[in-house]
């Protein structure tokens, strides 16, 4: 299993596969043929449908000024929907090199069979095997992190939580019309000052709902934030700690600890499944926040491994089929919305597993095999294209 440093991205939005991935391949592939005159990008499938949207084009030209860009969204290379083929051409048209590469979630890049990201650092794939682990030692699920990826990984996740936070209070001081055709008014600094007129119970969930939509909202709009695990379901972690440390009065080292913890459970379901909207629809990617964050949320609040890793079981189990249809391939309906629910519903499955022994009958592990399956038999137009679903026939104002 690869570093939790591939789970949590640093970088601008509106989408870690979209504009991310591109944008880093377009990078790698300059560097590969800098002599080059001009240079050709040819999307496919998922990629292509939703690219405008996105931005893609935009993060490619940003790095091959010039560049001709092809869309081929009826085309799907056999590795991933998500496909890229670079082309570099000499002042006489002629062909220096050529690339085929793919943008797989999470801002990560793949060939095909082959991955770009850092090396493996995991010797444990599975949460069973680590819950196992955990359970022999000892040791929670933070200190198996550090043991694998040495003490440098606090200062990288320290750098991840600063970045969270910025977003986080950058989102609630903003105000106006998000980017895009569909006029969407942000709401996360309106639902702030609302709920300061609450109980204190209804106040607590509208909080988390302003601190998610805060960092979506800046997601959608370009901004700095942190793939958790990827750029659509970005506000969901952010939107709990956030909410927890201001709350509970959290240390920043528990809350790092925190973040450990959750990253492992992103990672192990990077590493078994998907995170890739593109590949297995919205539950690789809000699914699989809201699990990071019920797993983080019942570490701070001293949750057993066992306890953890049931809280980040249902978390994803509830999330089982969920479809990715973003209207007009932007990153803000349904997405937004699905960050604010699934910080609460993460909490939710927090509360729910605390009550319990950790003891049940459906493993982590085993939810992650079925949202591998659900994603591969969803048909494509439920996959980030754009096609079905809450964005099929979507006519913007």
């Amino acid at each position: 299993m690869k570093s939790i440093k591939e789970i949590y991205r640093i970088g601008y939005g509106p989408s870690s596969s979209h504009t991310m991935g591109p944008r880093h391949a377009a990078e790698i592939f300059r560097s590969r043929y800098p002599e080059a005159v001009s240079y050709e990008v040819t999307l496919y499938g998922s990629l292509a449908a939703t690219g405008k949207g996105h931005m893609t084009d935009v993060a490619i030209l940003d790095v091959l000024p010039g560049a001709l860009i092809l869309w081929e969204a009826e085309v799907f290379l056999p590795f991933h929907p998500n496909g890229m083929r670079f082309r570099a051409l000499d002042a006489d048209g002629c062909e220096k090199g050529i690339w085929t590469v793919y943008s797989v979630g999470g801002g990560a890049l793949a060939e095909e069979g082959d991955s770009l990201v850092s090396p493996e650092v995991y010797p444990l794939n599975t949460m069973t095997s680590i819950l196992e682990y955990c359970n022999q030692t000892g040791r929670n699920y933070w200190e198996y992190v550090e043991e694998c990826e040495g003490p440098e990984i606090w200062d990288y996740l320290s750098e991840v939580w600063h970045v969270m936070i910025a977003a986080v209070e950058r989102g609630i001081d903003q105000e106006g019309v998000l980017p895009g055709p569909l006029n969407l008014r942000r709401r996360a600094a309106n639902y702030y000052v609302k709920v300061a007129g609450y109980n204190d119970n209804l106040r607590s969930r509208g909080l988390v709902f302003a601190y998610a939509l805060a960092v979506s909202e800046e997601n959608a709009s370009g901004g700095k934030i942190v793939t958790a695990p990827t750029c659509g379901s970005c506000g969901v972690l952010p939107g709990i700690l956030y909410h927890l440390w201001k709350s509970k009065h959290f240390s920043e080292a528990r809350i790092l600890r925190a973040l450990a913890t959750a990253g492992l459970v992103g990672n192990i379901v990077k590493q078994n499944a998907s995170i890739s909207g593109a590949e297995v629809g919205c539950q690789g990617e809000v699914g699989v926040a809201c699990a990071m964050g019920a797993a983080a949320a019942i570490q701070l609040f001293g949750g057993s491994p066992a306890q953890i890793e049931y809280a980040a079981e249902m978390g994803l189990e509830h999330h089982l089929g969920m479809t990715c249809d973003p209207v007009c391939g932007l990153v803000q309906i349904p997405c937004i919305e699905r960050n604010a629910y699934a910080a609460a519903r993460a909490l939710d499955a927090n509360l729910y597993a605390s009550l319990t022994d950790g003891t049940h009958r459906v493993s982590f592990d085993k939810v992650v095999e079925v949202m591998r399956r659900t994603g591969h038999d969803l048909p494509s137009l439920y996959k980030e294209t754009a096609q079905g679903g809450l964005a099929k026939d979507y006519a913007p104002m």
